[in-house]
């Protein structure tokens, strides 16, 4: 993504589109796996110079917020950040080993969530569906080392 689309993301997101948003967005682009905010951070501020944490904090709520990235939730119970580039519905498979996240379409909770209105009698606005994992080449490379 060039900094010119994502200044655009931003200011259609009523987000003003500065330095420090627009590093932290592309931090993130064209990652095949998840970070933590402390891995965005040290990742830029060597080019940002003084930022700090909490900042990069706030930027990623923001930003996970308005979906412009998507949070990631592991086993240890953080909270990791990822950008999706992919706008249709569709759900992530989340490799334990690696943190390799990959798009799936295949749903199924359409049914759900109509089952889930009908018997709280409220309405279903989105749901989020996460299945965490080992990608092929984990799995793969633990089958070989367990031999």
């Amino acid at each position: 993504m060039e900094r010119e689309q994502g200044a655009l993301i931003l200011r259609r997101l009523g987000l003003k589109a500065t330095p420090r948003r627009l590093e932290v967005m592309q931090c993130l682009v064209g990652e095949r796996m998840y970070l933590s905010a402390d891995e965005v951070w040290n990742r830029i501020r060597v080019r940002l110079g003084s930022i700090g944490l909490p900042t990069v904090y706030r930027i990623l709520d923001e930003l996970a917020e308005a979906r412009v990235i998507t949070r990631i939730f592991s086993a240890d119970r953080k909270q990791y950040f990822f950008m999706c580039a992919n706008q249709e519905h569709h759900h992530h498979f989340v490799c334990d080993s690696c943190r390799r996240v990959v798009d799936f379409a295949q749903c199924g909770l359409e049914g759900l969530a109509g089952e889930i209105a009908s018997s709280t009698g409220g309405r279903v606005l989105s749901h989020i569906l996460q299945v965490n994992g080992l990608c092929a080449e984990c799995s793969r490379t633990e089958s070989e080392v367990a031999r």
